[in-house]
């Protein structure tokens, strides 16, 4: 398991877990990054990462990446 952070771009992941507090956990998984869910980097620009999940775009920070498990 690593960090969404450090996916590849263009390379489609399983989602393993979701971490963070309970409010940043359901925010999270209201946008779609649920486990067994799959989600791709499409481009990271100053640390941020734009990825694909659920047929959407979604931009994210950085520390939210790091809750993502793959």
């Amino acid at each position: 398991m690593m960090p969404l952070t450090l996916a590849s771009p263009g390379e489609e992941n399983i989602i393993r877990h979701v971490g963070g507090n309970p409010q940043l956990k359901k925010h999270l998984e209201d946008m779609g990054f649920v486990a067994g869910g799959t989600v791709t980097v499409v481009s990271a620009i100053a640390g941020n990462l734009i990825v694909s999940v659920k047929e959407s775009r979604v931009a994210i920070s950085r520390e939210m990446a790091g809750k993502i498990m793959i």
